[in-house]
């Protein structure tokens, strides 16, 4: 087990634990949850360095990186949804796509075959973790104002949730497009599934 696999399986074990902590009412603990996520999202930037300066690139890796990915995104949007913070429709979308195409990499790996992440996907990626961030500060903010620890105007929290509602929705535009442009570039793959279960 080289470091970068270490570091992605870190990713696991984080996104349980962050998600606990979100989804208690607690300033702190959300503040926890905040600290959480942003050193899971170090760890996916570090794997992929790592494995790649050092040639520790595995079939592994590349199929355990975005399944930590989409854990980690899925349990902040459902903890998002509970909250009321996100659109339950849009998560809906978004975690739907994930589930699927995770589904068809695990039926490709079966075979001892890997879809490769394209360039589309690692923006996708960044997109989805860029508004998971975004919704997440607007929480603590919004906690750190009702505990007294900050003060800002209500209008301006209510502009930025606006904000952040469209950096979701963009998250999940690019979502549909990834999703779409891994069933094209793998079709080849999936078909390949079908006619042997035929």
């Amino acid at each position: 087990m080289n470091l970068p696999n270490i570091l992605t399986l870190s990713r696991l074990i984080i996104s349980p634990v962050f998600m606990a902590l979100l989804l208690v009412d607690n300033v702190y603990s959300r503040l926890g949850a905040l600290a959480l996520f942003i050193l899971a999202s170090i760890t996916d930037l570090l794997d992929g360095y790592l494995a790649r300066k050092n040639g520790q690139q595995t079939d592994f890796g590349k199929f355990m990186d975005p399944v930590a990915d989409k854990f980690l995104i899925a349990l902040a949007l459902i903890s998002f949804v509970a909250l009321k913070s996100a659109s339950t429709w849009m998560v809906m979308v978004i975690i739907g796509r994930e589930f699927l195409i995770m589904g068809l990499r695990t039926l490709v790996a079966y075979r001892r075959e890997v879809m490769e992440s394209s360039f589309l996907a690692k923006i996708k990626t960044f997109s989805q973790m860029t508004a998971v961030f975004a919704i997440l500060l607007h929480i603590c903010l919004n906690d750190c104002v009702d505990a007294g620890l900050i003060s800002i105007s209500w209008q301006f929290l209510a502009d930025l949730k606006f904000s952040f509602d469209a950096l979701l929705f963009l998250a999940m535009l690019l979502t549909l497009l990834s999703g779409v442009d891994y069933v094209i570039k793998n079709r080849w793959l999936i078909l390949g599934l079908f006619k042997d279960n035929m």
